[in-house]
């Protein structure tokens, strides 16, 4: 079990680390497209869901 944590901790040790410029802007960019994408299929559902209702009444 100790060697495989030791294995662990060296794999971690070769990886390659964002600097926290990189990780705030590429966060921003992941979750101004998750609402552009909310938002549209809100707006799609919503229109969908009126149109069904009209045709149905």
């Amino acid at each position: 079990m100790f060697r495989f944590l030791g294995e662990v901790k060296s794999e971690l040790d070769k990886v390659t680390w964002p600097d926290i410029n990189n990780v705030i802007r590429l966060t921003s960019i992941v979750i101004i497209i998750s609402l552009l994408v909310g938002v549209y299929l809100g707006a799609a559902d919503f229109l969908f869901t009126n149109l069904l209702g009209i045709i149905v009444r």
